[in-house]
């Protein structure tokens, strides 16, 4: 890999644990990390609040290109903290509301194409771990290691119903499955980068897994994959 910024893709769903698993396994490596799914996130909470419409694809697709966004990492080893025009919005781009809208512009072509040179720009020494829903098909289709992590409807939303207990935001788990598949749906049946695994990832259900389960069996394949030796 000489000459070469390692890259490993984590792709999946909404509630597969991608985003856990991908900041564990960066931390370990002492990788950079991107969530991409942030960057949704990140065009529809700035839509919100510039006031352009969802279906304003040309709107989006100059936000996406323009938008003032940072990644700061914790330097203790918690979350990156997301930054919008300054503000640490980590915590709101995670609400439901968000999600939902973020699922919505993720599906439209020119956004995708107006993001994808900003997401490639996180690649760079000693190696990314990249996680989204098309980072090992699309984005860094020539990864190194790419895995697909995936689970159950029920299970996601268990986890997601479980993350907002105590929040002001309290949707039944009914509800909750309910806006998983539905996400799905809208994911897996876009024209563009639909969320699918690479043909050359490992697929991993972690339904009734624990974290830590999960990582292990990634930090496996990625330590076979790079070849490299870790005390984990």
């Amino acid at each position: 890999m000489a000459g070469k910024v390692p890259v490993i893709t984590i792709d999946g769903p909404s509630g597969s644990g991608k985003g856990t698993i991908s900041q564990m396994l960066a931390a370990v490596l002492g990788f950079h990390y991107l969530d991409s799914g942030a960057l949704y996130r990140l065009l529809a909470l700035a839509a919100q609040r510039h006031k352009v419409a969802l279906d304003n694809v040309e709107g989006l697709s100059v936000l996406a290109g323009h938008m003032d966004i940072a990644f700061e990492m914790d330097p203790e080893g918690n979350s990156p903290r997301v930054v919008l025009e300054s503000e640490d919005v980590s915590d709101i781009i995670r609400g439901e509301k968000v999600g939902t809208q973020a699922s919505i512009v993720a599906a439209i072509p020119e956004v995708r194409n107006s993001l994808l040179q900003r997401q490639r720009v996180f690649a760079r020494a000693p190696g990314l771990v990249a996680d989204g829903r098309d980072m090992g098909t699309v984005v860094f289709a020539g990864a190194e290691v790419k895995i697909f992590l995936t689970a159950s409807p029920e299970e996601r939303a268990r986890r997601r119903h479980k993350q907002l207990i105590g929040k002001e935001e309290s949707d039944s788990l009914a509800a909750l499955v309910d806006q998983v598949k539905e996400r799905d749906e809208r994911d897996e049946s876009r024209s563009v980068s639909p969320l699918r695994p690479a043909g050359d990832a490992f697929i991993l259900d972690s339904t009734g897994m624990s974290i830590t389960e999960v990582f292990h069996q990634v930090l496996d394949r990625v330590k076979a994959k790079l070849k490299v030796e870790l005390k984990v």
